[in-house]
């Protein structure tokens, strides 16, 4: 068995509506049903709970070892380029014996792209050329 226990952390914006989250919650148990006995956990830049501190120290007081951040954001603005990055550096140095690593944004991803589009180009009742 692998030593390491490792987390997957759903990171996202935030919004004062908690229906906003109801996406995020449908992905995060997408995933715990692919990934069962890994955590699979949602945080949030501001506006809803927990804050990606938040998240990052339990799973860390939980005793995983390994946690990768996905940010949940579609396109790269001023979050991803300035606040992420001083939110890893912190959470790197709050938790220095726990790898923190995060993957690039799902907008910036083609498979997503391309599964939108498929399923835009399936919902569409304009006929294609």
């Amino acid at each position: 068995m692998n030593s390491k226990k490792t987390a997957l952390v759903l990171f996202g914006h935030g919004a004062r509506d908690p229906q906003w989250a109801e996406p995020m919650k449908r992905l995060q148990q997408m995933l715990r049903d692919r990934l069962p006995g890994s955590p699979v956990e949602l945080a949030f830049l501001e506006l809803m709970a927990p804050s990606l501190p938040d998240c990052v120290g339990q799973l860390t007081a939980d005793g995983v070892t390994h946690i990768q951040i996905i940010p949940i954001f579609f396109g790269k603005g001023g979050h991803l380029k300035n606040d992420f990055p001083v939110l890893m550096d912190q959470l790197r140095q709050a938790h220095p014996s726990v790898h923190v690593e995060a993957t690039s944004a799902v907008g910036q991803w083609d498979a997503v792209w391309l599964a939108i589009a498929d399923e835009i180009t399936r919902q569409t009742l304009l006929p294609l050329a």
